[in-house]
Formats: C-alpha cells, sequence, structure tokens
C-alpha cells in the first residue's frame, strides 16, 4: 500500500491531482490511499501525530507558511517521505533540491507525464519499504530506513534506534525479535545482546569496543573480539572495500 498526501490551498488544483492519481490507481491496478490538506498547518499537525505519506506533492506557493519552509520542517524529523513540488511557476525550482525534493512539477499536469512520474515514484517507495522498519511508539508511527540506522539499544523493554543524523526513535520489543526481522540482512551484527550494529558504521575495532561513526561505543563481551573482528572482514571483503595491511 502506497499513501499519498497532497497539499494545496487551490480547490481545483487538489482535485485535478485527485483525478489523476485515481485514474493511475485504475489503470495501473496500484493499491493507493491518498489524504487531501488545504494549508499547511493541517499537513504539519498530521506529520507531528506520526502520519507519515510516503509521497507528498506539496503546492509552493501558499497563504502563510510556504512549501518550501513545511519541506524544511518535515525534513528535520523525516527524511524519507518523497517531496513533490507543485506550482505554476520553475521560480523556486532550485530552493526546491535544496530540501531533498524529488521532483518540481509545473502545473498544469499532462496526464503522460504524471504516470512517468508516479511509475519512478511508487518504484523507490516500494524499494524504501523493503528495506525499512515501521516503529510505532508514544510520538505516534515512525518509518525508518535501515541505510540511515547505524545501531540500535536494547534497555528493558525500549528500543532505541540511533539513526546516521543524530536522531534517535525509540519503540516497544526485544532485541531478539528485532534480530529476527533484520535476520535476511547482512549488513547488521549483533555483537552484544544489548546492541545490534550496521556495520556500514563501523570506524574502529578494538579488543574492548567498537567505535562507530558517531563515535559511539559499543562494548564488545570477553572472548568475542576475533569472532566480532573476522565477521566484519567477511562483510568487508563482500562489499569490495580497500584493505591496508
Amino acid at each position: 500500500m502506497i499513501k499519498i498526501a497532497l497539499c494545496d490551498d487551490d480547490l481545483s488544483a487538489l482535485n485535478e491531482v485527485s483525478a489523476l492519481i485515481g485514474q493511475y490507481r485504475t489503470e495501473r491496478n496500484q493499491e493507493i490511499e491518498y489524504t487531501t490538506f488545504h494549508s499547511s498547518l493541517e499537513l504539519l499537525t498530521e506529520f507531528e501525530k506520526g502520519v507519515i505519506p510516503d509521497i507528498l506533492f506539496l503546492d509552493v506557493i501558499m497563504p502563510g507558511e510556504d512549501g518550501i519552509s513545511v519541506a524544511k520542517e518535515i525534513r528535520q524529523y523525516n527524511d524519507i517521505v518523497k517531496i513533490i513540488f507543485l506550482t505554476s511557476s520553475s521560480e523556486f525550482a532550485v530552493e526546491s533540491y535544496s530540501v531533498g525534493a524529488y521532483f518540481y512539477q509545473v502545473k498544469p499536469i499532462c496526464t503522460d507525464d504524471f504516470f512517468h512520474l508516479m511509475d519512478s515514484v511508487i518504484s523507490e517507495c516500494e524499494e524504501i519499504q523493503q528495506r525499512s522498519l515501521i516503529l510505532n511508539s508514544k510520538s505516534g508511527i515512525t518509518r525508518i530506513s535501515l541505510t540511515k540506522l547505524e545501531y540500535c539499544e536494547v534497555i528493558g523493554r525500549t528500543l532505541f534506534f540511533h539513526l546516521e543524523n543524530g536522531t534517535v526513535a525509540e519503540s516497544n520489543g526485544s532485541m531478539d525479535e528485532l534480530c529476527g526481522k533484520l535476520a535476511d540482512y547482512d549488513n547488521f551484527m549483533r555483537p552484544h545482546r544489548s546492541f545490534l550494529v550496521n556495520m556500514e558504521y563501523i570506524q574502529s575495532i578494538s579488543y574492548k569496543a567498537i567505535i562507530m561513526s558517531d563515535l559511539a561505543k559499543i562494548p564488545i563481551p570477553h572472548g568475542r573480539c576475533s569472532e566480532i573482528k573476522n565477521k566484519y572482514l567477511e562483510y568487508a571483503f563482500s562489499r569490495k572495500q580497500v584493505f591496508i595491511s
């Protein structure tokens, strides 16, 4: 299921894009759910509740807070949602990509162009869904990309997901359950019963600890140093990384 949000103060524009999505959903036989918003305030309120779509069609010029500013706020706590700006002018095209825009769509929208755009963005969303985790926490539902996950720590029954941008997401659960769900991903290693690390972010390994990219120290249990080093080297060789000995 692909979830889409549309935000535009122009009702006719919302109806136009909604109709195109409906047509695309039918002709491509694609599972799509979409929600419309008439203001940036309505949209941001939903995001703050943890209701995050896969794709966001966002008008650039709106009363109050413009689309670029809205996107900057969203990017503070979500860098996965695909933002597609809608506008009648190319004036803000360059600025839009500073907030990680997926595309900058100039109105009016041609049906064929829209279908090509949707084919492309949905393909990327489906790939992300296959390499992501959905967390259910007190702050709402959050999707995190596995490529952005540096390491995870469990304290009691709470999992703390440390992301590459320095943010930490929380969710209830056990480390055993998490490791089971990520068993098919060879970049994750459990060096300690309370930690799961993404080997892409390992900076160094000593006999006492693994040092991550953010300089976090992951303890190595006594007697497991050689095993952990060998597993990391095996992973690094499989990625054809360069070694100097």
